[in-house]
């Protein structure tokens, strides 16, 4: 399929929103803001950010590269430009990571849904031991999240189904700034709580003294995490960018938009917990467990905001968690259509199947199913483990060893510059980034995440 009769993107603007509504999910919203509070706040924002700049921009860059020149599935890219040799495994670890993730991703998605229920009809009240039990009974029921589970995987097909202008573009033209106005209401309502100071003091001013090793590879991580990198996604998204779109600019704008994002989760959460006396350290936990008591606390006095912020905040979540699970979605769908010449509803339906049973299995892992373990973890542990600690890092790191020693450096200076068109004053740096500075990060990553730093 060449350029001409393959889908694009009709804007910038869509072509923005898109790749950072990728990006944007529950990693900034919610693991984000729990690895700053046990991090020391502003400094691991601070290192955040210098990761993102070495790490994530370059890395991002890359991926564009290969989808858009490619102009296909990541599979098939990776295979196009590697000329029959082993590297073409790299695109195929990236469309299996994205389908894995897909899988377990909707259990938390519909988590989120469930939320918003339990908000709606006012469930979401009692002690911290309610909240508490609450979540447990709910993780472990064997029907409920996977019911939540299917129906935010199927919403997910009905947008897939429509293409790339019509359905990922015009969603994401949608949902992205509805995301980003609900959290701007949330951030408002949370920092005018008494006591939100203490909030805000945590997260602007840094605390170097809790600065060690850990906290600058699990920013290192949390940069990769966050930025969908190695999983298909923006590889697939840019084999359906134009030729006029500038792959350096676009990066920078949407990292930019990914760590705003972060940041104002961080804004949103830290001085409500504050204003309660919640500790910003309280881990995973933070958003299904901790936050409900927190919003049930700083709103007393008020239980209408209170409740219209709780219902927004698993709103904001939902919205969230579609944003990347379409672009999940499609890193499969793309590869299905392509391989094996079939219609886009077809592989959409395939894809949407698979998952709705990984998701079920992954689910009932925690519960009734708990004799299924791999390694010693339920399934849904396992895919976690397997994907964001090995597959993730992996693919990421042969990606930039593929661009920065394999790929003919005359390709990767055209695409990087447009054919010639825009300033390559940056390309020295980008490469240089690429062949050692991102390399040597990721290997830090996946032997710290195994255990070995």
């Amino acid at each position: 399929m060449s350029q001409t009769e393959r889908a694009n993107f009709g804007s910038k603007l869509g072509i923005i929103l898109a790749t950072a509504g990728s990006a944007v999910g529950l990693g900034n919203i919610w693991r984000f803001p729990y690895m700053a509070g046990e991090n020391g706040g502003a400094a691991f924002i601070l290192i955040y950010i210098l990761c993102v700049i070495l790490l994530g921009i370059p890395c991002m860059v890359s991926e564009f590269i290969i989808g858009r020149h490619a102009a296909t599935n990541t599979a098939r890219a990776y295979r196009k430009l590697s000329k029959g040799t082993p590297w073409m495994i790299v695109g195929y670890i990236g469309v299996l990571t994205g389908f894995l993730i897909t899988g377990y991703y909707a259990v938390v998605s519909g988590w989120c849904l469930q939320y918003i229920y339990a908000s709606a009809v006012g469930e979401l009240s009692g002690s911290p031991d309610y909240f508490n039990a609450y979540f447990k009974s709910f993780e472990t029921d064997a029907i409920k999240p996977i019911i939540w589970a299917v129906l935010i995987i199927v919403a997910t097909y009905l947008i897939i189904i429509r293409g790339v202008r019509k359905g990922i573009e015009k969603a994401s033209k949608l949902m992205m700034p509805l995301l980003f106005v609900l959290l701007l209401v949330i951030v408002v309502c949370s920092c005018f709580l008494p006591g939100a100071d203490k909030g805000l003091s945590f997260l602007l001013k840094p605390d170097f003294g809790k600065v060690d090793e850990n906290v600058f590879l699990g920013a290192l991580g949390q940069s990769f995490y966050s930025l969908s990198i190695g999983m298909g996604c923006i590889c697939t998204y840019a084999s359906y960018f134009s030729r006029q779109t500038d792959l350096g600019k676009s990066a920078v704008q949407i990292s930019l938009l990914d760590t705003l994002i972060a940041v104002l989760a961080g804004l949103m959460i830290f001085p409500a917990a504050f204003s309660v006396g919640v500790s910003p350290d309280s881990g995973p936990s933070l958003i299904f467990i901790t936050l409900p008591n927190v919003f049930q606390q700083a709103f007393a006095g008020a239980p209408v905001i209170g409740y219209v912020v709780s219902l927004a905040f698993y709103a904001l979540l939902s919205l969230a968690a579609l944003t990347s699970l379409i672009s999940l979605h499609e890193v499969s769908t793309a590869f299905l259509q392509e391989e094996f010449c079939i219609t886009r509803k077809r592989a959409a339906v395939i894809v949407t199947v698979l998952c709705c049973l990984i998701a079920a299995v992954c689910s009932l892992s925690l519960g009734d199913w708990d004799f299924m373990q791999v390694f010693g973890m339920p399934v849904f542990d396992f895919l976690d483990f397997f994907t964001g600690q090995i597959f993730l890092p992996l693919g990421g790191f042969l990606t930039c060893l593929f661009i920065g020693w394999f790929m003919p450096k005359a390709i990767v200076r055209d695409e990087f510059t447009n054919g010639g068109t825009l300033n390559n004053k940056f390309y020295g740096a980008y490469l240089f980034c690429v062949r050692f500075v991102c390399p040597t990060c990721i290997l830090l990553i996946f032997l710290h995440q195994l255990g070995y730093i």
